[in-house]
């Protein structure tokens, strides 16, 4: 069965919750009431600490986080809650996962229809799904590979993947990745290469000699890479690895 046993759930409690939240991550808490929401938590100089989704729970609010970051984060949102009415639990939820549409009880994942729904109701998911080739096909970052302290969110795409909302008003982080939004044009970022042969996860990506960027995910004769665009085309290297980049 498909578990997620990579994440940790906790729990977010208190007459505060969504005003608390509201304040810290980058996409709109009010959407709870539709569902399921795609955030992430970034430093004051709009670069990303954790990604994560947000579900409705009754009178709580579900947090699924790699379990790599949970800590970091449970930290970071107990340095921010200050005298607010906000209890943030660990619990023994573990996620489940699968495709198509999301069945009774699940939630559609907001990220991109290819990757189905989610669900915390102790189910199991769906079996033998090559989660990285959809995440590859559809240029969908993940925690700790594409997503690093480095990370502009922008840069890796989390706005079109609705990780992003840029009418809801302050966050932290939000003067940064507004401007980077309104003021200025991407010149470095994530994409989905052609790839022939393989190469390690960090490999430096080469055009004749110059730096262009870094190959992540492979699937297949597709990757996911961080580019520099003016620098990316169709004649490049990383290790022993071809690459091309159309745009």
């Amino acid at each position: 069965m498909t578990t997620d046993i990579t994440r940790t759930v906790l729990r977010i409690t208190g007459a505060d919750r969504e005003s608390f939240l509201q304040g810290l991550v980058t996409n709109d808490v009010n959407k709870l009431a539709d569902g399921i929401v795609y955030a992430a938590i970034l430093t004051p100089q709009g670069k990303y600490l954790a990604d994560f989704f947000l579900a409705p729970d009754g009178g709580a609010i579900l947090l699924d986080v790699a379990t790599e970051l949970a800590p970091s984060l449970t930290q970071r949102l107990t340095m921010y809650k200050l005298r607010a009415d906000v209890q943030i639990t660990p619990t023994d939820i573990v996620p489940a996962r699968g495709l198509g549409d999301a069945p009774q009880g699940a939630f559609a994942d907001p990220r991109h229809d290819a990757v189905g729904w989610r669900a915390y109701d102790g189910r199991a998911g769906q079996e033998e799904v090559d989660w990285d080739a959809i995440r590859v096909g559809h240029c969908i970052p993940e925690t700790g590979v594409e997503l690093t302290p480095d990370t502009y969110l922008l840069e890796a795409g989390l706005d079109r993947l609705n990780g992003v909302d840029f009418r809801k008003g302050c966050y932290v982080g939000q003067e940064v990745t507004a401007r980077m939004k309104h003021k200025t044009e991407l010149k470095k970022g994530l994409s989905v290469v052609q790839i022939s042969g393989a190469a390690p996860v960090g490999t430096p990506i080469t055009s004749h000699g110059k730096p262009v960027g870094t190959l992540f995910t492979q699937s297949g004769d597709q990757a996911i890479a961080y580019l520099r665009f003016d620098r990316a085309g169709t004649d490049m290297q990383a290790g022993d690895a071809s690459v091309s980049w159309v745009g």
